[in-house]
């Protein structure tokens, strides 16, 4: 399969992504199926999907749908996933050390200026990421903070402030960066209501489409997302545009962005129908 761009994955490293044409046009060379052919637009569109929500789609066995995304992974049109299925490319994030320090100071104030519109006593949601972090440690000055977190690092820094409860969803601690995921931690979060989502992701493609790399770190926030009054999205600029593999949701389910630039402007019409607030911390 031809591959014809490079796409920048951080200042040092770049992916192959195949070119959309030729990948149609290769695909119209082979033998697929009708459902094969759907799966692989599905894919394509959507980044990732889980073995069992195909095989609901199509009406078919997950064991079915495990041998379409064979046969489409032997082509290189896709790759096999635990659990699901994705395109080439875009699949990992960085080393959570690596991305401590990258944008500290960008993040330091992304952190502050979110931290600002969180008044005392109020609930949150914190999830996972460096960047929401930082906002745990904006928020050391706060007092009466009821916090949520499936983020053991959050959960550690803010357990010590004054007058704060900290709440630790349960389920699977992943050993790169102590953040917890699975099936226990959805339903655990699903028991509460806040009033404050705070949430960070891994990338913003042009359209307003939230993606992130790890879709079980997704589905929890799609969860918070769902069970928050109002949800705060912090991301510096080096997310927008950066290819990821999981579609979380969109802009326009996000109250409020804080980041540390200007929004491309070609972004600017789809930010205005969301109705997405933009707080630049400069």
């Amino acid at each position: 399969m031809a591959f014809s761009s490079r796409v920048p994955m951080s200042p040092t490293e770049s992916i192959d992504v195949p070119d959309v044409a030729t990948v149609a046009q290769d695909a119209g060379q082979a033998s697929l199926n009708p459902r094969q052919q759907s799966l692989f637009d599905a894919v394509r569109r959507d980044g990732f999907l889980t073995v069992d929500e195909l095989a609901a789609r199509f009406d078919v066995t997950p064991q079915t749908i495990r041998r379409d995304i064979n046969f489409l992974a032997e082509l290189k049109w896709v790759r096999r996933y635990h659990g699901g299925v994705g395109l080439p490319g875009g699949a990992e994030n960085d080393a959570y050390d690596a991305r401590q320090t990258q944008l500290a100071d960008e993040k330091h104030r992304i952190a502050a200026r979110l931290a600002e519109q969180i008044p005392d006593h109020a609930s949150l949601f914190i999830n996972l990421g460096t960047t929401t972090e930082a906002v745990a440690r904006a928020l050391s000055r706060h007092r009466g903070l009821r916090v949520i977190t499936n983020n053991l690092h959050v959960a550690a820094m803010m357990s010590g402030y004054p007058d704060a409860e900290v709440i630790i969803a349960g389920g699977v601690v992943r050993a790169r960066d102590q953040g917890v995921t699975g099936e226990a931690t959805l339903d655990f979060i699903r028991q509460f209501k806040v009033d404050f989502g705070i949430i960070g992701i891994s990338a913003i493609d042009a359209d307003g489409t939230l993606r992130d790399f790890d879709y079980r770190e997704v589905r929890v926030a799609e969860a918070i997302i769902a069970h928050s009054r109002t949800v705060f999205l912090a991301a510096d600029h080096s997310k927008f545009g950066r290819p990821a593999l999981v579609r979380l949701g969109h802009l326009s389910q996000i109250d409020a962005l804080f980041t540390d630039r200007a929004v491309p402007p070609a972004m600017a019409q789809v930010i205005a129908d969301a109705g997405t607030q933009i707080h630049i911390a400069d």
